[in-house]
């Protein structure tokens, strides 16, 4: 099949969604106002309230989402055909994903800027917002773990990834001085974009002749190296100000992203390459040599965010709410940025489907594995030679989604003998895409620690308290640093995902139930169905992975410990979900009947909100 009118009705099905379905929410739901004074405005401290340029904010929100889910979920799930993935990416993102985003971020604004759960506490219970906060720490630190192993596995022996994603920091931080203190009182974006961009390109530039120069050795790092290096910026992008490394250096990663994500959208279009697999492959039945389970219900757990994450829901409530400068940014930062990275999913999907399934399938398991498949390589050979290493058996889904981006980029007139430097610009690409996601993660799970530590010890919790900081951002960041020293991927990763979509159904629900109480059950459909969808189906991942893989690991001589701790945090993950979604479906009833809800004070009272009506007519958009 043709991608090129795959891809035009794709973006149309966006396009429709961004301005209707969002508005939707936004004005009839949610009633956004302008005239509500966001959080950032009300608590600006210079350090986590900071108010920022809707651009800048979303920026950062989009960089902070768009992990290592997007990019090698879709690139795994290729397994079963191009059209399963490519159904569940539009219209998860559509329907689910988006609306998470949109709705939690709405929510942090009408409760402070505070987490998904002290949503939880105030919107279904006390019991219940406690419950929410343990399973939203343990999520966190294992999404953090699963995410920063992959950046780990794409940067070892990598001289030119780690100059130019390390030159990022300063750069970063020179932006952000420029932006929010060059000129007191005023936010400057065009001077420190243009220098941002034009010191990015040259640090992209430096890094491929770093990497071919009698320097290179001093930049290769191993793995645990890598570690180390990650928790110390991890740290640094937490404690320092948000506007000092943090929101500047996503600002700036968002440049790369979208430039590289329009350029794949043009390349698409212009070469518009054959997808290669079928629409459904024999392995929906089970036993492919990727994702041993059936296409139900593990594809909606192998495709995270690019159709709906959890994780998003961490973001929408964390950093995100404290930038956000006007009411109505809600819909454009929360909604859109979910549409941009379920496009990168789509691009993700069809530039692994653009190759060969030989090809396709020698790179994504191991050589003993792939002899016994009845398949041949077709122009993994030719690619290997080009690009200089050896790319059979690189499992994982980076290493072929790099070829398949190579492969469509070398199709534009030109660009053939450059498909070396392609491939190694878009590992380069995937680790950036990638890291953003670890600050902005670490950062929020430092708020909710915080939480945490505050009821034990007051002062403890206040965020703007700098030996609170750094106390619990360095537990958050030894506990997922220690995950990564001992752990691989093989064992993070399925234990994230199933983690990390049972956190968009407590999300959801909780909006649901937010809704509810707020006098808008009418529209609680939104967040009611794709929250039941998802519950279901990663409860089933869970429990047949719990079944098949993690239970027999505790069974099996030498790996008694590690799938105790596995089957132990699945089961906690799976019940905990159950609890909290259930306990927001008893607490609707309820106010339904004409309980009061916990959040009933706050009705007519809530922080900045000046009308419960909206300022002008209904309108789309």
């Amino acid at each position: 099949m043709n991608t090129f009118p795959l891809l035009l009705i794709v973006l149309g099905i966006f396009v429709v969604a961004y301005r209707y379905y969002s508005a939707l929410l936004a004005t009839r739901a949610f009633m956004l106002d302008d005239r509500n004074i966001t959080p950032a405005h009300r608590f600006k401290d210079g350090h986590n309230y900071v108010p920022s340029p809707k651009w800048v904010t979303f920026g950062h929100h989009f960089a902070a989402i768009a992990g290592a889910g997007p990019l090698v979920g879709p690139t795994l799930a290729a397994q079963f055909g191009f059209a399963p993935g490519l159904i569940w990416l539009v219209a998860g993102a559509v329907l689910a994903g988006a609306v998470q985003d949109m709705t939690v971020l709405i929510g942090s604004l009408r409760h402070d800027g505070k987490s998904l759960p002290h949503i939880v506490r105030h919107e279904i219970g006390p019991v219940t917002g406690l419950l929410a906060m343990i399973a939203v720490l343990l999520i966190l630190i294992v999404a953090m773990a699963g995410l920063a192993i992959i950046v780990v596995n794409a940067l070892s022996q990598s001289a030119w990834g780690i100059f130019t994603i390390g030159m990022t920091i300063p750069i970063a931080m020179v932006m952000g001085l420029w932006m929010f203190r060059g000129n007191r009182g005023k936010v400057i974006v065009l001077g420190p974009s243009i220098f941002g961009v034009a010191a990015l390109t040259a640090a992209l530039i430096g890094g491929h002749w770093i990497a071919n120069s009698a320097y290179a050795h001093l930049l290769l790092f191993t793995g645990h190296q890598i570690v180390l290096l990650l928790c110390a910026y991890g740290f640094l992008a937490s404690v320092l100000p948000i506007w000092l490394l943090l929101e500047p250096r996503d600002y700036l990663s968002t440049y790369v992203k979208l430039a590289t994500l329009a350029a794949l959208v043009i390349g698409v279009l212009a070469v518009h390459p054959n997808l290669q697999f079928p629409a459904f492959t024999p392995y929906i039945h089970g036993g492919g040599p990727v994702i041993p389970g059936k296409l139900f219900p593990f594809l909606f757990v192998t495709i995270a965010c690019g159709a709906i994450s959890g994780f998003h829901s961490l973001v929408a409530s964390g950093t995100t709410p404290k930038l956000i400068d006007k009411e109505t940014d809600a819909r454009f930062i929360g909604y859109g940025a979910m549409l941009a990275e379920s496009l990168v999913g789509v691009l993700a999907l069809i530039a692994a489907c653009s190759m060969a399934p030989g090809d396709y399938f020698a790179i994504n398991v191991p050589p003993a594995v792939f002899a016994h498949l009845g398949m041949h390589a077709v122009n993994l050979p030719e690619f290997s030679r080009e690009v200089g290493e050896q790319l059979a058996g690189r499992t994982g889904g980076a290493v072929s989604l790099a070829i398949g981006m190579a492969q469509i980029f070398r199709g534009l007139p030109g660009m053939k003998a450059l498909t070396g430097y392609w491939y190694h610009y878009a590992i380069m690409f995937e680790a950036l895409f990638i890291l953003t996601t670890i600050d902005a993660g670490t950062r929020v799970a430092r708020y909710v620690m915080q939480e945490v530590m505050g009821k034990i010890y007051k002062p403890l919790g206040r965020s703007n308290w700098l030996p609170s900081n750094m106390l619990a951002t360095a537990i958050i960041v030894v506990s997922w640093g220690y995950l990564i020293w001992g752990g691989t991927i093989a064992t993070i990763w399925p234990l994230f995902g199933t983690a990390n979509q049972l956190l968009a159904s407590i999300a959801l629900a909780t909006m649901t139930t937010w809704l509810v109480n707020h006098r808008k059950a009418v529209y609680a459909w939104c967040t009611l169905v794709p929250a039941l969808f998802v519950l279901v189906t990663t409860v089933a991942a869970g429990t047949l992975s719990i079944e098949n893989v993690f239970w027999p690991m505790a069974m099996r001589p030498g790996s008694e410990l590690q799938g105790w701790i596995e089957t132990s945090l699945m089961a906690i993950f799976i019940v905990g979900a159950i609890v909290i979604v259930g306990s927001a479906g008893v607490r609707c009833i309820r106010t339904l009947r004409g309980v009061p809800p916990p959040s009933e004070g706050a009705l007519n009272e809530e922080p900045g909100k000046v009308a419960l009506e909206p300022a002008a007519p209904y309108r789309c958009c």
